[in-house]
């Protein structure tokens, strides 16, 4: 005879779950990053309209039987897995957890993580804060653990600048350093992307160190552009509207010539790019990873192919030792961390 109190730990306990939880991890760009100032905390204070990308990492968390958190990533290299943000991620909610969760009062037990990595390292696409932002989410599912929207915030912003904006699960005007979100939903269809990453990495605090060293603050033709788009951005903006102001958005960015400075090989590059494909191109962050605007996915991918027939023909020349990652994607206004059926 089957035990019923059995049944009923089977659906609530954890550590019997038969299958992993499933995230996907969105890349980000940055349509506008106006820099307000230096905080006395050495951090900057930003005004920044984020959207999420399709194209996305992909975790999968399942509890383990060890006592030890680990990761076995697939794809792109991310160092050392004890330094990976992704598990400083679990252990912060682990932490916040505490005994709350259902196979309590103990601790909340270890993971096994895979990550597969699709979004370029380094690269100003916020992969790596993405994936703690899904981390966090991921683990609470596989402990059966929630935690309060504030409490999440809080453990985001302590883990990364840009990792609270992976929590928001759509567009957001990002200000502060990354603690205050604000979702812009007024954006209307699925706008194409087509990304360019050099294989030249950049330290975002190389970036912002040379920012410092030619200047205290930010354009304010910068902060008005990007104020103004967020306020498009909150009412209502079709996505042909949105790539009919790339050509301001893609000027829109404090840090380009920071970036610039870190990596002049950039500089070139980006000029040879907007003149092949005849529109302006874009600096997503701190770089250096470029970015151009389309009408729809296919337009995107069309450029795309266009990239690497250039590449090839040694008709547009990419700094760093090998190719640059060349992907066409789209601008995602629904959230993108959720499970995966």
């Amino acid at each position: 005879m089957t035990d019923p109190m059995s049944e009923t730990e089977a659906i609530v306990d954890p550590t019997r779950r038969l299958s992993p939880v499933v995230r996907l991890a969105p890349a980000k760009l940055n349509l506008t990053l106006a820099v307000i100032a230096r905080r006395d905390d050495g951090y900057h204070s930003l005004h920044s309209v984020f959207v999420p990308l399709g194209l996305a990492d992909r975790l999968s968390l399942a509890v383990a039987s060890g006592s030890r958190d680990t990761l076995h990533v697939t794809g792109a290299d991310v160092g050392p897995a004890d330094d990976n943000l992704l598990l400083r991620a679990i252990t912060g909610a682990r932490e916040a957890v505490g005994g709350n969760w259902s196979g309590g009062p103990g601790p909340a037990p270890a993971l096994a993580v895979r990550l597969d990595k699709r979004i370029p390292v380094a690269a100003g696409l916020g992969g790596g804060s993405s994936d703690a932002a899904a981390a966090v989410d991921g683990s609470l599912e596989a402990w059966a653990a929630e935690l309060e929207a504030e409490t999440q915030l809080r453990l985001a912003a302590r883990l990364g600048s840009d990792v609270p904006f992976f929590l928001a699960g759509g567009p957001a005007l990002v200000e502060g350093r990354g603690e205050r979100v604000a979702r812009l939903d007024g954006l209307h269809g699925t706008p194409g992307v087509l990304l360019v990453t050099p294989a030249v990495p950049v330290s975002t605090a190389d970036v912002f160190a040379a920012f410092d060293a030619i200047r205290s603050h930010g354009d304010g033709a910068t902060r008005m552009t990007s104020m103004h788009l967020a306020e498009e951005l909150r009412a209502k903006l079709s996505a042909a509207d949105l790539v009919a102001r790339a050509g301001a958005m893609t000027v829109a960015n404090d840090l380009l010539p920071a970036t610039a400075m870190v990596v002049p090989a950039l500089v070139p590059f980006r000029r040879a790019l907007s003149r092949l494909l005849t529109r302006p191109v874009g600096l997503s962050g701190s770089g250096p990873t470029l970015w151009a605007l389309y009408a729809s996915e296919v337009e995107a991918a069309d450029a795309a192919e266009m990239v690497r027939t250039a590449l090839y023909d040694a008709r547009l020349a990419a700094p760093g030792t090998s190719p640059p990652f060349v992907t066409a994607t789209v601008i995602q206004t629904g959230h993108q961390q959720g499970s995966v059926p």
